[in-house]
């Protein structure tokens, strides 16, 4: 399994929208960047992945999981453009501010850190254990 960030802004997609989808899902629509596009190549059916609330909140709110591997955008009749599907798994018990992310030393290679305007990306397995640490929940 591997592991990944999904940001979004809550004003347009936020952690109760992915809810409210239930165990269908929703497609990860709309990403405009080639990196994040081949990040998004890569994935797996059950991959796990942090729901990140950027702009004003900026955190780790909960955990979705890949329902749907890459396949073309419906939001564009370009077919360089791709996505997957994810569903919600849980809420995190506690948020995970970027601040908080960034004071942790076990933290400071993780992509977020250090590009925090790609909107999808990848966690490795150590940060992705420190973070659900950081958010109270099993990882």
């Amino acid at each position: 399994m591997a592991y990944w960030l999904f940001k979004s802004e809550p004003s347009t997609w936020s952690w109760d929208d992915q809810v409210a989808k239930g165990d269908a899902g929703e497609e990860w629509d709309g990403v405009r960047n080639y990196q994040a596009r081949n990040f998004m190549r890569e994935m797996k059916l059950g991959d796990r992945g942090f729901f990140y609330h950027s702009q004003k909140e900026k955190a780790v709110v909960g955990i979705v999981e890949v329902c749907a591997e890459c396949h073309p955008d419906s939001t564009t009749d370009d077919d360089r453009w791709e996505c997957v599907d994810i569903k919600a798994v849980k809420p995190v018990a506690t948020p995970v501010t970027l601040a908080d992310i960034k004071d942790n030393p076990r933290l400071e290679d993780m992509v977020l850190v250090n590009n925090s305007r790609l909107s999808v990306q990848p966690v490795t397995e150590a940060e992705w254990k420190a973070v659900c640490e950081m958010a109270g929940i099993d990882p």
